[in-house]
């Protein structure tokens, strides 16, 4: 009995991507124009991160300022506007850790964390802006810390230059197999935070695992590694921390949001299944077609974001078809908003989301280099 229960759990788990809502209501949204007053003399890049805070001010971490050679060039800047969109200031400019901006997540006390992919750092700021705990460590500008590119880059480069190579075994570009090391992440992803003021973070295109330090600033525990089965991760690209505590890791190249405890223990997994619609237009390259899993396949969670309060949802946003999709926190999709394209309403790519509510949610984009306001038709959120 105990064998046949197992296999039963196995196969709901596995079953479940397969299993797609037909009939998903569209959320009632609308975008606001021009929700933000830029100076003359600054530009959004991609949008890498979205967030806001108590007082209604919205922070852009935009891979704008750049910097350097079109390849590995440094791409990372950190803007807030107030509650009616208008600009006050640029933060931490000329920033150690600026080199790639990847997100901007906001605290219980109004503390700035802004999670920078290139230089593998998480860093904490004060409100006024200034650095409180920096997490991971930068490359030395005077030597490689680890090969710039992985072997499977580096043997496809060569041989199409005409060089005779012979690829490792497992070429991929994890290869070689990433050591896990406390304190250091490679291309982190997000931030998020419990009732206890314990940080988590998803560490996130090549580790493939979710890092916690405790409230004091100190790393404590990290699990997962790369793979499909529970607790393990491809890509974990967001994270958020529900009333109860429970850390809902969107594992983007698995197609599917994990839940976990704060020890790491897995609970539940769910997944976004929504058809496409049959006018889908791809916003760069071919429309990808009939994928279940990896990051462009539809559902496949690139942001995420929780409200605040006691009864939460999830907003959770995809590369294709370029959706913002609300669910529940046990996995049921509530609403789906928005299309692939350029115009207002429209995505490409979402990389970033933050809710202040359920009635207002922000959307950063990568292809579109801007950040959408998002508002419930008849409701004002000011």
């Amino acid at each position: 009995m105990r064998r046949l229960c197992l296999s039963l759990l196995v196969l709901v788990v596995v079953a479940a991507p397969i299993l797609a809502q037909s009939t998903v209501p569209q959320l009632p949204f609308e975008s606001v124009p021009d929700p933000l007053t830029m100076p003359d003399d600054v530009h959004f890049g991609e949008i890498g991160g979205v967030a806001v805070n108590s007082k209604g001010h919205v922070f852009v971490f935009s891979r704008g300022n750049s910097s350097g050679p079109a390849y590995m060039a440094t791409a990372a800047q950190l803007l807030e506007f107030d509650a009616n969109g208008r600009f006050i200031r640029e933060i931490g400019k000329n920033l150690y850790a600026w080199s790639y901006a990847h997100a901007v997540r906001i605290d219980q006390d109004d503390n700035i964390w802004v999670v920078d992919k290139g230089s593998d750092m998480i860093l904490k700021l004060n409100p006024q802006g200034r650095v409180v705990w920096v997490f991971g460590r930068k490359g030395e500008a005077s030597h490689y810390q680890m090969p710039p590119d992985t072997a499977v880059t580096l043997t496809g480069l060569l041989s199409r230059a005409g060089v005779a190579v012979t690829p490792p075994p497992n070429n991929n570009p994890r290869n070689p197999v990433p050591q896990h090391r406390d304190g250091y992440f490679n291309q982190p992803t997000d931030v998020a935070w419990d009732s206890q003021g314990n940080s988590y973070f998803s560490d996130g295109y090549i580790n493939s695992r979710v890092a916690k330090a405790n409230a004091r600033g100190e790393w404590v525990a990290s699990w997962g590694s790369l793979g499909s089965g529970p607790g393990q991760f491809d890509t974990p690209h967001g994270i958020a921390v529900g009333p109860r505590d429970e850390v809902f890791v969107a594992d983007r190249g698995n197609r599917r949001i994990q839940v976990f405890d704060t020890s790491g223990k897995f609970i539940r997994q769910f997944t976004i299944d929504v058809p496409v619609p049959s006018d889908f237009k791809s916003p760069i390259g071919p429309a990808p077609t009939n994928l279940t899993t990896g990051s462009i396949a539809p559902g496949a969670p690139d942001a995420l974001c929780m409200t605040p309060g006691p009864n939460p949802v999830l907003f959770v946003g995809d590369l294709y078809p370029s959706r913002v999709y609300k669910v529940s926190l046990d996995g049921k999709v509530l609403g789906v908003y928005g299309r692939g394209g350029k115009n207002l309403g429209e995505f490409a790519w979402i990389h970033a989301i933050a809710c202040p509510s359920e009635d207002e949610i922000w959307v950063g984009e990568l292809l579109n280099w801007r950040v959408q306001k998002l508002v419930t038709k008849g409701r004002s959120t000011r």
